[in-house]
């Protein structure tokens, strides 16, 4: 058995592109940029970012298109394609791709969430099941909620 399965977190480099090819086939693509920082030998601070291109159809190219700008924080989850064609002047070009089934777009919202630790991000959701796009409207928040019953959150449960 194999697993071909990413997920990437990352900032939108431009707005999508998004064509329409007819009543049931629609895509959104975008460059998405990941970064990671390192100390080299001399102990300076090095940053090193991957560009990725993400790929997205149908009801959650729509969804793309509503909810992600240039520059947004953006995780997004699928697989990796590579696909092969020839250029204008014949020549074999390779290109990988992310084909995202699902995305969360991470809104800086600060005044509507005072009290959230994460830099004053909310979280969106969107997924693709059978062509449709998902999104619950459920306004439980993963990161600030605890079982119900219970009276206490989980920083009351800390061993310190």
């Amino acid at each position: 058995m194999s697993i071909n399965r990413v997920i990437l977190e990352g900032n939108v480099g431009k707005d999508p592109v998004v064509k329409y090819f007819d009543k049931s086939s629609v895509r959104a693509s975008f460059p998405l940029a990941t970064s990671e920082e390192y100390f080299n030998q001399q102990g300076e601070t090095v940053t090193s970012t991957e560009w990725h291109n993400i790929v997205l159809w149908r009801a959650l190219a729509i969804e793309a298109e509503k909810s992600i700008k240039k520059g947004s924080l953006v995780c997004v989850s699928g697989k990796i394609r590579t696909r092969s064609y020839v250029d204008k002047e014949g020549i074999n070009k390779y290109i990988t791709e992310i084909i995202g089934d699902s995305f969360y777009v991470y809104d800086k919202r600060a005044e509507n969430r005072p009290d959230d630790s994460r830099s004053g991000y909310r979280q969106q959701e969107s997924s693709q099941q059978g062509g449709s796009a998902r999104n619950d409207g459920s306004s439980e928040d993963p990161y600030n909620s605890f079982p119900e019953g219970t009276g206490s959150s989980p920083e009351d449960d800390l061993p310190f």
